[in-house]
């Protein structure tokens, strides 16, 4: 239960840092997406500076969640980011969820109960993984964040950007790799715990440990491009739904986190199935556009 406890906290702290970043990226011009420039950029908000205090205490949390229990456990739980994100934004911003929000946000809820019900995942850890399947776990989740961000440069957005293709789409798409890196960081961040036993001298002579933190930050700049690219309506499901997805991938097939199979997996795979359909419909919600305060695309 305490690794419940701290995930939904993370996911309190994330929405939190959302609402403050997305607040900061409204005023950071598109053509220095994907440039060291728009962190430069965001130097000048306060808002972000807030933003990245609240996204460091999640990942403390985060952290510590893993700790007590597994990957595929705890990172479905920070879908719950999206809906306290919209009563957060809600509460700043002066706007009141309606009927469309609050069924969406129950749908969301019980799929991530049906979920974690159906899947009943074990906990597993990182001590028995082998280096080849580090490297080929993590060389497939780079490539896929590699390959997501390149098709996310093609847009208006970004330096040198020309008015073919739509900057929704590279939100989309950059939301997408931002998650993606942010599963290979939990995954990181779930073998960085297993060194703790070691106490501070193992933690600090650790590879995972600056694996983890060179990931986050990779994860963080791609997430900044997406926040700039485009509306949040476009950015935010591929944001909240890729993390998850391949945290499980990798609780499952290299932690060796034991599931449920049979009828259970179909069960499982159809409550992510209305927890993702959920997401969408609440990322697309007007309100959520209205606080956002971004730009069209």
């Amino acid at each position: 239960m305490l690794s419940y406890l701290l995930a939904v906290l993370a996911a309190g702290a994330n929405a939190t840092s959302s609402v403050l970043q997305r607040q900061a990226n409204r005023a950071a011009p598109q053509k220095d997406n994907l440039s060291w420039k728009l962190i430069r950029d965001l130097l000048h908000q306060p808002a972000w500076f807030g933003g990245i205090a609240a996204i460091t205490a999640g990942f403390l949390l985060q952290a510590t969640a893993l700790g007590a229990g597994s990957l595929a456990v705890v990172e479905p739980i920070l879908v719950l980011e999206l809906p306290l994100t919209l009563a957060l934004a809600g509460r700043v911003f002066h706007t009141r969820l309606r009927g469309r929000e609050w069924l969406a946000t129950a749908a969301i809820s019980a799929g991530l109960a049906g979920f974690l019900f159906f899947l009943a995942p074990s906990p597993g850890g990182a001590a028995g993984v082998g280096w080849l399947s580090w490297v080929a776990g993590a060389g497939a989740n780079l490539a896929l964040v590699a390959a997501l961000t390149l098709w996310g440069r093609r847009g208006p957005a970004g330096h040198g950007g020309t008015s073919a293709g739509s900057s929704a789409r590279q939100a989309g798409v950059l939301g997408i790799a931002a998650g993606s890196a942010f599963g290979l960081t939990a995954a990181l961040m779930k073998a960085m715990t297993g060194t703790l036993a070691g106490g501070l001298g193992g933690l600090l002579t650790s590879w995972p440990l600056y694996a983890m933190i060179a990931c986050g930050i990779t994860a963080m700049f791609i997430l900044q491009s997406a926040l700039n690219a485009g509306r949040l309506i476009a950015a935010q499901p591929g944001v909240t739904l890729s993390d998850p997805i391949v945290s499980v991938l990798w609780g499952v097939l290299v932690f060796h986190e034991q599931v449920r199979g049979g009828p259970f997996l179909g069960l499982a795979a159809a409550s992510l199935a209305v927890m993702a359909g959920a997401v969408i419909v609440l990322a697309r919600s007007p309100l959520l556009d209205q606080q956002s305060g971004e730009r069209a695309s």
